[in-house]
């Protein structure tokens, strides 16, 4: 099949937390991606499993701006940005810190171009659980989104910027003795169609990732079917397989893995989990990089392109055999073996190069009016 499109392929930073930017960028030409979704999150976060920080975003202002267009167009890449927290639940002062730093994400975005330049703003919502123990706590969460996230659209809105949602529940972002692992709103196509309705602006959207539904068993190439396919305006690339194991077999693939008392699961010969995150019986991987995956990526690409994505693909390198072994030429190796896998999808054939991406217009050297740092205690 030939493809008309000529969808970019970017790298994620998170994988390359211990680089600069300018390692960065001379990484991401080496790997022969086009872009770079660069994870800005707070250097004072509570987080300890992402911690990139490839922006230097206190006192940013208009001249920092017209360097970084400049610096990524002599490059010839393309860029985005991006903090994954939690902005409607958990500790209260955490989440007024992590509303504040989306804030000023939109703000650097808009300096940057923001939607004229494509460059779009990534984030959780994540989930308010004092509200969502109570009756009816789901609908009590997604007025919760509205009442926080309303302005914050409308925020970004005015300064011409698009916030986009990662659909990840983050199912280890609780201690394995709570019995769900629903801790981010839009961690299904549910809820994300509820939030859109509720705030119908053109001002957000998604970053679509695939990987997260197949663990929930569901097909994302239904997924992309049944959405609104102008809301989705990322795909991160990035594939889970199933494990066949006997704790999949004790415990169901429906529910997570429940922690309960280990003398007692010793005696009776059943598995619990090993940490926070290993309840749902997966492995993240890379697609084309050390096995088969439980996705079919010609389907998922296809149905993509008939509904007219062509926005770029974003590698969000998690994988066991490549980030997750702390070694940088096995990080080097899944993101170039994924390119490589994803080329024939993507491009188009060159008679001398083979799948080859063309070069697209770079980014604009805007004039936008700087504005000042917003606080969500001002704008809620």
């Amino acid at each position: 099949m030939k493809h008309k499109l000529n969808n970019p392929i970017w790298v994620m930073s998170s994988a390359y937390d211990d680089l600069n930017l300018d390692q960065l960028i001379d990484k991401t030409i080496e790997v022969g991606a086009q872009g770079i979704d660069l994870c800005v999150f707070r250097k004072d976060g509570a987080r300890e499993d992402h911690t990139a920080t490839h922006l230097e975003y206190e006192d940013f202002h208009p001249e920092d701006a017209k360097k970084l267009i400049e610096r990524f167009n002599k490059a010839e890449i393309k860029l985005s940005l991006g903090a994954f927290e939690n902005m409607i639940g958990g500790d209260e002062g955490e989440r007024v810190k992590n509303q504040n730093h989306l804030l000023r994400l939109i703000r650097i975005a808009h300096l940057l171009g923001g939607d004229q330049n494509n460059v779009k703003v990534g984030t959780f919502v994540g989930y308010n659980h004092e509200l969502g123990n109570q009756e009816n706590g789901f609908q009590k969460n997604l007025e919760e989104y509205k009442r926080v996230f309303e302005p914050i659209v409308k925020y970004a809105e005015d300064l011409g910027v698009t916030i986009l949602y990662e659909n990840c529940p983050m199912e280890g972002w609780r201690a394995a003795n709570y019995t769900s692992t629903y801790n981010n709103l839009p961690g299904v196509l549910a809820a994300r169609k509820l939030m859109y309705a509720m705030i119908p602006s053109d001002a957000h959207g998604e970053i679509y990732d695939p990987s997260h539904d197949i663990w929930q068993n569901t097909d994302p190439v239904e997924v992309i079917r049944h959405s609104d396919i102008k809301r989705i305006q990322r795909i991160h690339v990035k594939t889970t397989r199933n494990l066949k194991t006997e704790a999949r077999i004790q415990w169901g693939g429906m529910y997570p893995m429940q922690d309960v008392d280990t003398e007692l699961a010793s005696e009776a010969k059943v598995h619990t989990p090993s940490n926070e995150w290993d309840r749902h019986h997966y492995e993240p991987m890379l697609p084309g990089f050390g096995g088969t995956d439980h996705m079919d990526w010609n389907d998922f690409v296809s149905v993509l392109h008939e509904r007219g994505y062509d926005g770029p693909f974003e590698i969000e390198n998690e994988a066991q055999n490549s980030k997750n072994t702390n070694n940088n030429a096995a990080i080097d190796q899944g993101y170039k073996g994924c390119i490589q896998f994803l080329s024939p999808l993507l491009w188009n054939l060159d008679e001398e190069k083979g799948y080859l991406y063309k070069t697209t217009d770079p980014l604009k050297e805007v004039d936008v009016k700087d504005v000042p740092e917003m606080t969500i205690d001002r704008l809620v």
